[in-house]
């Protein structure tokens, strides 16, 4: 049998467990280095020199209008697109990897076992059950199935799902559904994790919710999460924004700290 090192049962507090980390902590190092990355679409600017650093154990939120280039960003740090020019180095103990000169395969590999995703709509396979969502993540990283299964249960219940892990996807409510989306994005072990837009769908009360789920899961547990929001509310429970207009960073309360 073999397995991803980074492969982990919940170390995270449950949703609203108190924690020695405050919202706006200072975390050293950083996890996650891009400089100067460029992204055009034919006339589209997409990103225009941009340059940002992603700490250790932070919770960082990304705003913009719409086409300001935020999910661009997002989407090139995390190594779903390859930008047009500059570098994006991650950060380990055994030290630095270029990602912009990795092939497909060895960033498809990379999104796999060192990041986690928690998108808008959760991006769950509807036909299996909550279980076997969270436990397939950790099953292509090679991982025993009936050991998968097992850490995806105890994430499950970390999230506040104890009961409904035969629940196949559309028997669970939109807030219940994106708490299975961050089990399945924490099981392997995901250093870092990005979230796109992970409230957009959901009323107030569930968003609400649904972050403290998140928040507890990564940057309260000393893991780093960035997330893409229009939303206000969820940017000011982040250590740090960052807001971005015309393919630019505009603003980043980081350097105002």
């Amino acid at each position: 049998m073999t397995s991803h090192p980074g492969f982990q049962t919940p170390a995270a507090p449950r949703p609203g467990a108190q924690t020695s980390t405050a919202a706006g902590a200072h975390h050293p190092g950083t996890v996650l280095a891009a400089h100067s990355l460029t992204k055009t679409y034919g006339a589209t600017v997409a990103l225009a020199g941009v340059s940002l650093a992603v700490r250790a154990g932070e919770a960082l939120a990304i705003m913009g209008a719409s086409g300001s280039g935020k999910t661009t960003l997002l989407h090139s740090l995390a190594g779903i697109i390859t930008p047009d020019s500059g570098s994006i180095q991650l950060h380990a103990e055994g030290g630095s990897r270029e990602m912009t000169d990795m092939s497909e395969a060895k960033r498809t590999d990379l999104r796999r076992t060192e990041f986690g995703f928690v998108f808008q709509e959760g991006m769950l396979l509807p036909e299996l059950t909550a279980l076997e969502n969270v436990a397939l993540a950790a099953m292509l990283c090679g991982v025993e199935r009936k050991r998968a299964e097992h850490a995806a249960g105890e994430w499950l219940a970390a999230m506040g799902l104890r009961g409904m892990e035969a629940r196949r996807i559309g028997e669970l409510s939109g807030g219940q559904a994106q708490r299975v989306a961050i089990a399945r994005a924490q099981v392997t072990g995901a250093r870092i994790v990005f979230a796109d837009e992970p409230t957009g769908a959901l009323d107030s009360a569930t968003s609400s919710d649904v972050m403290t789920a998140l928040l507890a899961a990564t940057s309260r547990a000393g893991r780093s999460l960035v997330v893409v929001t229009h939303d206000p509310e969820v940017a000011a429970r982040c250590d740090r924004t960052v807001r971005m207009r015309d393919g630019r960073v505009l603003d980043d309360s980081a350097a105002r700290a």
